[in-house]
């Protein structure tokens, strides 16, 4: 078949490094387990460098968060993957339907009990230390993540990997323990990322610092909250991109990024504040790419605890809560209504699932018949006024209905001790997505699974997610997925809200860029007009 497609510590990490909560100065994402924070920032926003139309020779990148790691073996912040972009290529790229199409491996082969994954690798690349790129560079990378000495976030993407084997120097052969159908998707993140083995061998520890991949730019300097400066790789493989240099600048206040981008100090933004849409498409010297995102955002119920070991409440407040109303009064339209896991972008989003209008009166009726009166639970939310302007909504939706919501302000590090330690109700938290679904599911909704501190089991639910990270057939996957979310939809141990949309803001003079789900600013294609 050829162009098929944990520790509970690392995932807190995760959890803890990537958040992005609502707030009317935050950025376009929502809080989630795998998104950077959005914060207060002390940058000086008139000490940012000036690009313009006339300046062609350097592209300046407003990033929501000064990016912790630039190792993608270590990774484990989003932020990190947009200077990722530019320094490093995967073996696998996804193109703006999230279909899987070549990079460093130029062709690929599944075998048929899909154990076995063959690679023919693009000749003549190099990376940016003048290493070669062959079969030997990719079986050490491989080697890397899986060395339990280096501690990679890639190891849990990839530790089905049993051995890499070198057939000749552009072929090479990676076996698994067993099929494991989301592997090319994470060949196209970070786990497919190839680092020189030069570098890692010279930098030690100190890689980081000194980054090398076979990317576009390479690595210049870095000032820590200041700023990333890249230049043009001359050598570059697929020819040398249009702009000279490219500069990462953070600006973790949203209302600061918006000022420097319609002051002109930079050329592109990874994100914006929902608040801020309509005014910057007004501006003449502005342009947005809008386009559905992978995430999922909602409330998580703890099965476990009353009020929610109640399916009948659960489903009640499904029901009760006005997704449409919360979509246009809180986000301004920038987000899509949920009633599943899987974004309107996914294969398996479930087309035939309509997204229901709020209906009380059938919430009413439902909680009569739950056996339960005067029904009463606590919503833990991030305390940032965007999170308070969703509860606020949650609580008058459904006290229409007669439940009585009590909202109580939880900084996010806290509330993730908390749900870890089940020390919860309900939960406002959300998911950035994976562009396979099975990212989207399986940690989240199998019984025990890394993320599913709802109480949530069903071995219905746990066979099919089973079955669908095995089969190769995206058909069949989806028909399995399609059940699951149905399953999900009437158990309810997550209420599923809305699904981020990706807002990219650029200077008119910029093109070229394509705007791929996943939300990552991919430079090699862009130039000035």
């Amino acid at each position: 078949m050829k162009f098929a497609w944990k520790n509970t510590f690392f995932l807190l990490l995760i959890l803890f490094v990537v958040l992005a909560g609502c707030s009317s100065q935050s950025s376009n994402q929502n809080q989630s387990p795998d998104n950077s924070n959005d914060k207060t920032s002390g940058t000086d926003e008139t000490s940012s460098p000036a690009s313009s139309h006339a300046d062609k020779d350097t592209l300046i990148i407003g990033l929501d968060d000064d990016p912790p790691q630039l190792d993608p073996h270590k990774s484990s912040a989003a932020v990190d993957r947009q200077v990722f972009q530019s320094l490093y290529n995967t073996l696998v790229d996804i193109d703006e339907e999230l279909n899987f199409k070549p990079e460093l491996a130029k062709s690929w082969e599944i075998s048929d009990d899909g154990k076995t994954y063959t690679f023919k690798l693009q000749e003549g690349v190099k990376f940016q230390d003048g290493t070669p790129f062959n079969a030997e560079a990719v079986k050490f990378n491989f080697e890397r993540m899986l060395d339990p000495e280096l501690a990679s976030p890639r190891k849990s993407e990839i530790n089905l990997v049993k051995e890499v084997k070198v057939v000749d120097e552009y072929t090479v052969k990676i076996l698994l323990k067993k099929p494991y159908s989301p592997f090319l998707a994470a060949l196209a993140d970070r786990a497919g990322m190839m680092v020189s083995p030069t570098a890692v061998k010279q930098e030690g520890k100190d890689f980081s610092n000194h980054p090398v991949g076979t990317g576009p730019y390479k690595f210049v300097e870095r000032v820590q909250q200041d700023h990333i400066k890249l230049t043009r790789f001359d050598d570059y493989w697929r020819g040398k991109p249009a702009i000279k240099n490219v500069v990462y600048k953070p600006f973790p206040d949203g209302n600061t990024r918006v000022t420097n981008i319609i002051s002109g100090n930079i050329d592109m933004l990874n994100r914006i504040p929902y608040k801020d849409v309509e005014k910057l498409k007004g501006k003449d010297n502005i342009k947005l790419s809008i386009k559905p995102g992978i995430g999922f955002q909602g409330l998580m119920l703890n099965t476990d605890k009353a009020p929610f070991n109640n399916k009948k409440v659960r489903q009640a407040i499904n029901i009760a809560i006005d997704r449409a109303a919360i979509a246009k009064v809180v986000f301004r339209g920038g987000v899509v209504p949920a009633v599943s896991p899987f974004a309107p972008s996914s294969w398996a989003n479930p087309e035939d699932m309509e997204i229901p209008k709020a209906n009380p009166e059938k919430a009413k009726q439902l909680l009569s018949e739950s056996g339960l009166s005067n029904i009463h639970f606590t919503l833990k939310i991030n305390p940032k006024p965007q999170e308070k302007q969703i509860g606020q909504m949650l609580q008058s939706m459904l006290s229409a209905v007669g439940i009585k919501v009590d909202l109580e302000l939880v900084e996010f590090g806290t509330m993730l001790d908390q749900m870890f330690a089940g020390d919860y109700q309900a939960l406002r938290i959300g998911w950035s997505g994976r562009i396979d679904p099975n990212g989207d599911t399986f940690t989240w909704f199998t019984t025990n699974g890394s993320l599913n501190s709802m109480g949530y089991s069903n071995p219905k639910v746990d066979q099919l997610l089973k079955e669908a990270r095995t089969i190769s057939d995206r058909a069949e996957r989806k028909a399995k997925y399609d059940k699951v979310s149905q399953i999900l939809w009437d158990e309810v141990p997550y209420v599923f809200l809305y699904h981020p949309k990706n807002i990219i803001t650029m200077k008119k003079y910029v093109e070229g860029f394509n705007h791929v789900p996943d939300g990552m600013i991919r430079t090699e294609t862009i130039h000035f007009k």
